[in-house]
């Protein structure tokens, strides 16, 4: 038995915990995101996108803060699930992803991110957004997706 998952692999549907009913690629699909992880989405009533996860002890800096690498690897995974629908089962890669970090984010409570595609070309897919923590902002974010081959290494 293999244990390297297949890539791309397919979305999971939590059953427990504070995310239950929430999507993640986790379960070895990205091994990246799946130790950094849960980060989970789900798909709101208007067809909005938000993402979330639940900041632990090694998430946080040397100053006790979400380190910013964690934010920033949350605001990747943010664009894929914001762009969810507009790749339509393609398979894409992050060719930009901008971050600017506007506050310091802890360990009391969930961290969320929220967004939208600007445009969804033949190609690439546009994407930006927000992270939050209490309502709080942490990091707006913006980025590009390129449509790949599910053959193609990028």
């Amino acid at each position: 038995m293999n244990d390297v998952a297949e890539p791309y692999g397919k979305p999971i549907v939590l059953s427990e915990g504070p995310f239950a009913g929430w999507t993640t690629w986790g379960g070895g699909a990205d091994p990246f995101e799946t130790h950094i992880g849960p980060l989970c989405f789900k798909v709101e009533t208007d067809g909005r996108v938000r993402t979330g996860f639940q900041p632990l002890r090694h998430h946080l800096n040397g100053g006790g803060a979400i380190h910013g690498g964690a934010l920033m690897s949350f605001a990747d995974f943010s664009l894929f699930a914001i762009a969810h629908d507009a790749l339509q089962g393609a398979h894409a890669v992050t060719l930009t992803c901008n971050s600017e970090f506007i506050g310091a984010g802890d360990l009391n409570g969930i961290v969320e991110g929220t967004g939208e595609v600007l445009r969804n070309a033949r190609s690439v897919v546009f994407v930006r957004g927000v992270i939050t923590q209490a309502s709080r902002p942490l990091l707006a974010f913006s980025g590009t997706l390129k449509k790949i081959n599910p053959g193609s290494r990028a």
